[in-house]
């Protein structure tokens, strides 16, 4: 039985926060800026615009309360932040971010190596920061990402069973929305089905985003199996950038323009004008000069298949 495809989905924007954190070039508060301003014009309409970490130990995120401020200005933008630690909820619901994202990995060599707490230590902060946000009257949501969650470079294998467990504890301690992530490139699309299926037994609808790398050339084909489930929702980077410290080789997230491609080739609606968006990566080309871009359709453009008017298209 052929799947049933949404007519829309939704692309969250990660490169200002995943993209920029992996790369050396510090991009000055200008230029996020500026680029919030295009994405916004393209149609972009939620945006994970940095992380309330220590500047010390990521400088090239220490504008962050600056560069909500300034998206919390353009109509019908949400603003999507990081938050490590119970004090970095307290910044996000301070800077009146519309969701904060709380990183938990279910493998425990990487939770270790990344947040120095074991998984369930996190669990037990996502309660504080649900704690926290209630006593605050606060409306910013709660998202957990299950990094890990189809392997990892340090611990091996990751049992199925344990990102279910983990997926019904954060539930539990107060996460509103989850999201599963293949932090390291290890997924491939009978994994992603088969892991979203589980996982919307236990969560239902609130498991509604998929966060997928392309380190071994599977992005988009993970994609579209994490589509197959009913997933209407997924993390994607401006020019491929991004990635894991603890993922060797890794080549970044799956490239947002390839996954505009993908959703209007299959006529599933984004919202994001497609021009712009690549005029936008060209910037980014010469902004970040040095660092590696990545991705596919900036090459060869669109097919001549998908550049005649709507109208033309459906006659033919």
């Amino acid at each position: 039985m052929s799947p049933k495809f949404p007519q829309q989905v939704h692309l969250r924007e990660v490169g200002l926060r995943d993209g920029l954190q992996s790369i050396a070039t510090i991009l000055p508060t200008a230029q996020k800026l500026e680029w919030l301003r295009a994405a916004h014009a393209a149609g972009q309409r939620e945006i994970e615009v940095g992380s309330f970490v220590p500047a010390r130990l990521m400088p090239q995120l220490a504008d962050t309360a600056e560069v909500v401020a300034f998206a919390r200005t353009l109509p019908g933008m949400e603003t999507s932040v990081l938050v490590p630690n119970l004090k970095g909820a307290q910044l996000a619901i301070a800077a009146q971010a519309d969701s904060m994202l709380v990183p938990l990995s279910v493998s425990h060599a990487h939770s270790l190596a990344n947040l120095r707490k074991t998984p369930d230590e996190v669990v037990a902060e996502i309660g504080r920061i649900r704690a926290e946000r209630d006593a605050a009257g606060s409306r910013t949501r709660i998202e957990v990402g299950l990094s890990t969650a189809f392997g990892c470079t340090l611990q091996g294998p990751v049992a199925p069973s344990e990102v279910m467990r983990l997926l019904q504890a954060v539930l539990d301690a107060g996460a509103e929305q989850v999201g599963l992530a293949d932090t390291v490139g290890y997924a491939d699309p009978r994994m992603v089905r088969e892991l979203f299926e589980a996982g919307r037994q236990i969560a239902g609808d609130r498991l509604g985003c998929g966060h997928f790398h392309d380190t071994r050339g599977l992005g988009l084909a993970n994609v579209y199996a994490a589509l197959e489930t009913g997933v209407t929702r997924f993390d994607a980077c401006l020019g491929g950038i991004g990635g894991c410290p603890h993922a060797p080789g890794a080549s970044g997230n799956v490239a947002m323009e390839d996954v505009v491609y993908l959703m209007r080739s299959m006529q599933i609606d984004t919202g994001i004008d497609f021009d712009a968006l690549m005029a936008m990566r060209r910037q980014l080309a010469i902004w970040l000069q040095g660092e590696s871009l990545h991705g596919s359709i900036w090459k060869a453009g669109l097919p001549r298949t998908l550049l005649a008017p709507a109208a033309e298209a459906v006659a033919a």
